[in-house]
């Protein structure tokens, strides 16, 4: 019997599709000789507002950048606090600590994954100037919970839609729900440039044009500058990758659904918790399938053994980190981030998964004991 190799992920079956167009869109871009600010940017950024219902959109170089970008142009800096979910990936935390503010973490749902509402307006004090929601995994955070607190005490919203291109939270996409959204297109996301890159999205014209200007080293013309920017630019090349791929992006997102209900049917162990599955008011779209096991080490060995490849989402807790032991915080004073990061474990999930391969995930992590 032929073993059945099942990746974490795989972009081959994706990229195979859409292969010719790809390889017209690098084409294009090479005869054009125009590599920076060019007309792909300028398309994919009024292609992207759309999508997410936005009026603006702004290339960058990361998803990181455009956090950054985002709080720089709010006027977010030192002295500052921005209150970031204790459960996300430290780039959320990064960029508060980038613009000279201090991140405040807030715990979690671990049924969730995503930060608790009802624990935010506890770690509010004076110096908070806004709240970053991130839609972990691909499922929206509360942002009615979450904007009616920031109204209350006058602070920013900025969505962290890093993982959650296509998601909706009550109807309407994630990126459109706060002041901002950044978003990243890093080439694993749902929607995955063949390279780095990123974007923020709002509604909020003078803050999209601060951001802009930011990103081009603070210049609002060639050679004149009102800021001391950064160089953060999405390029031509990538702006013409994520342009053949955004048509595609709800068929990719509704595979992935398919994926999950598979998983949530088939898999029958009481040894694994499974996550939420979509409610009414959030349209998960899986960027991770994220299981959680107190075995959890066991079990990524077992199924490592059996052609299975996972990972895990994250194995460390931010106020753990070397990088963050300068806040003081210590084990155990974040209890809800410290079990999701010892039992997570995120299962292959990728367009175009064959049926033996979801098959064999199923059937494997059911006899696991």
């Amino acid at each position: 019997m032929t073993r059945i190799i099942v990746p974490f992920a795989d972009l081959t079956p994706m990229h195979n599709e859409i292969r010719n167009d790809l390889n017209l869109a690098f084409g294009r871009v090479m005869d054009e000789s125009c590599f920076i600010q060019g007309s792909e940017c300028a398309r994919f950024e009024q292609e992207f507002a759309q999508y997410c219902q936005a009026k603006y959109c702004v290339g960058v170089a990361t998803g990181l950048d455009a956090l950054y970008l985002i709080l720089k142009a709010m006027g977010i800096g030192t002295g500052d606090e921005v209150i970031v979910p204790s459960n996300t990936y430290i780039a959320t935390a990064l960029a508060v600590s980038y613009v000279g503010a201090t991140p405040i973490f807030v715990e979690p749902t671990i049924e969730s994954f995503n930060i608790d509402v009802s624990r935010i307006e506890e770690k509010i004090t004076s110096r908070t100037k806004a709240i970053i929601a991130v839609h972990l995994q691909g499922r929206s955070a509360d942002m009615d919970g979450i904007n009616a607190i920031a109204r209350k005490h006058g602070l920013k919203v900025i969505e962290d839609a890093a993982q959650a291109h296509g998601a909706t939270y009550k109807g309407k996409k994630v990126g459109a729900l706060s002041d901002a959204a950044g978003f990243s297109f890093y080439p694993g996301k749902n929607l995955g440039a063949l390279g780095d890159a990123g974007c923020v999205v709002t509604n909020d014209k003078e803050l999209s044009e601060k951001v802009r200007v930011l990103g081009n080293y603070g210049s609002d013309y060639k050679y004149h500058h009102i800021y001391k920017g950064t160089n953060s630019r999405l390029d031509e090349m990538q702006s013409a990758f994520l342009r053949v791929k955004l048509p595609h992006l709800d068929k990719w997102n509704a595979e992935r659904r398919s994926i999950a209900e598979k998983y949530f049917k088939g898999i029958r162990n009481p040894l694994i918790i499974l996550p939420l599955e979509t409610e009414k008011d959030y349209e998960h779209i899986y960027h991770v399938f994220v299981i959680r096991c107190k075995k959890r080490d066991e079990l990524e060995t077992y199924l490592k053994e059996n052609g299975i490849c996972t990972i895990k989402h994250y194995p460390i807790p931010m106020h753990m980190q070397i990088a963050y032991k300068d806040l003081g915080i210590p084990k155990g004073a974040l209890p809800i981030a410290e079990e999701i990061s010892d039992t997570v474990l995120s299962l292959p999930m990728f367009y175009g998964m064959t049926e033996d391969q979801i098959n064999h995930v199923i059937n494997t992590i059911n006899i696991f004991s």
